[in-house]
């Protein structure tokens, strides 16, 4: 079971309060995009054993979107932080390469 802190209104809950919204900083195609671009973005999503980026709503609390950087191994999460940014905050960042020092990710 995940115990995920929800960024936007401070509450801890467990996954079940949450919900996964698939792959996060993805970049959307819009109405002048190719049709294989655009079926990239639709289908083609990566599912990486170690460190993945996603996105998760507080479903059953305030019900804003945000990112979450956590291992698909071993469930461990390492940050997470508001859905309006391009890229992880270096502190995310950083909690993720001590993991990997440690040898407890890829």
């Amino acid at each position: 079971m995940l115990l995920i802190d929800c960024p936007c209104c401070g509450v801890s809950g467990e996954e079940t309060e949450f919900a996964a919204g698939g792959e996060a900083h993805l970049k959307r195609e819009g109405p002048g995009s190719s049709d294989d671009a655009f079926t990239a973005y639709l289908f083609e999503r990566k599912n990486p054993r170690g460190v993945h980026f996603e996105r998760w709503r507080h479903a059953f609390g305030c019900g804003k979107w945000f990112h979450m950087a956590r291992s698909t191994a071993t469930l461990e999460v390492f940050g997470v932080y508001a859905a309006d940014v391009l890229a992880p905050p270096q502190s995310v960042l950083d909690r993720i390469e001590e993991a990997r020092s440690e040898g407890r990710v890829k």
